[in-house]
């Protein structure tokens, strides 16, 4: 029996089952530091304990796409290895706060399962949740994927596909407690704009792009422990290209999104995702935003906005899609997101 782990195909899943996730990880300052080194995260909030406190926190929080970025690496060796791309997310929801010193670990369920029709493929969606050192669930989300199968005569599972809501209701957003924006310094934060200031259907260019380096990419999945194979490995695809981690185009455009959304401090809901087309080394990211939905909370000074951000090759572009309904070829990301702003 080899002793070596060659990753689940296609046709290793079953609906219902659980995964548990190898290898729990406590987090640190250093977390904090190399997420802020890789991508321009500037959101205060993330950045600051003394006005972490001053917004009713007992410290600043990990960054919620760095705490994200953790839970998702450890599913990596038992759902995504062998993936041909990660399609999308749903039903998101950051629980509860991550802090230096906190022990994360992740357990997924496989919640779907259906073959494509070239039989050498299929899709597999599970429901993972990320999980503290006391057991308190902090995130969970749903993401699908396409997975090569081992064997291509291996009979397709009955297929099963999962209803998901489109949106995260704002009811079930959790807010962290204390969390209080009475006394929010707006100039520290490095804007004047608050939630009342932006209004459903406007849209904010970003302005400033990044170009994606390759070395930077491999120390971001190798901080991640994402393994897939699509990311290490160049000769893993015909075109001898590494595929940038979906995850990594994500936090590089909420860090652009600063200029113009700085005081949409904290992420607490995903309704949505698509990586619309595939991130290369030498690509040069851009990013706009979309207000969709906002929402008045229980919590003083608390407001929720709902968000579209858009990763994008093209300067200035606010175009998504063609006349066809498919992404336009330089549009990256597509991601539905709740966060927490000041009144």
């Amino acid at each position: 029996m080899s002793k070596t782990n060659a990753g689940r195909f296609f046709e290793d899943y079953s609906v219902g089952q659980v995964i548990r996730h190898a290898v729990p990880r406590t987090v640190s300052g250093g977390e904090r530091a190399l997420y802020h080194a890789l991508y321009p995260a500037r959101h205060a909030l993330y950045s600051s304990d003394f006005f972490a406190q001053s917004c009713g926190l007992p410290s600043s929080p990990i960054d919620d796409l760095a705490a994200f970025h953790v839970v998702f690496g450890k599913t990596v060796p038992d759902v995504s290895l062998n993936a041909v791309a990660n399609l999308g997310y749903a039903e998101g929801r950051w629980l509860a706060p991550v802090y230096p010193g906190d022990t994360l670990r992740s357990e997924s369920e496989v919640i779907g399962l259906k073959q494509n029709s070239n039989g050498k493929t299929g899709v597999v969606w599970v429901r993972t949740r990320g999980i503290n050192q006391n057991d308190t669930v902090v995130m969970e989300y749903v993401r699908w994927v396409m997975v090569r199968k081992r064997d291509v005569d291996a009979p397709a599972p009955e297929t099963v596909v999962p209803e998901l809501s489109k949106v995260v209701p704002v009811e079930d957003l959790v807010i962290p407690k204390g969390l209080d924006f009475t006394d929010y310094d707006f100039e520290l934060a490095g804007e004047p704009h608050r939630w009342g200031d932006y209004t459903v259907g406007e849209t904010i260019d970003h302005v400033d792009g990044v170009t994606i380096e390759e070395a930077e990419h491999m120390m971001a999945t190798r901080l991640w422990q994402n393994t897939a194979k699509v990311h290490f490995d160049a000769t893993f695809r015909p075109d001898g290209q590494r595929l940038i981690y979906g995850g990594h185009v994500i936090s590089m455009a909420r860090a652009l999104s600063f200029n113009g959304l700085a005081n949409a401090q904290m992420i607490v809901g995903l309704n949505g995702g698509a990586h619309a087309n595939p991130c290369f080394s030498g690509d040069t990211v851009r990013a706009w935003s979309e207000v969709l939905d906002k929402a008045e909370t229980d919590m003083s000074g608390v407001g929720a906005v709902r968000l579209r951000l858009v990763a994008t090759k093209a300067a200035g572009s606010f175009e998504l899609k063609g006349e066809d309904g498919k992404y336009l070829p330089h549009v990256l990301l597509d991601l539905d997101y709740w966060a927490l702003m000041p009144t």
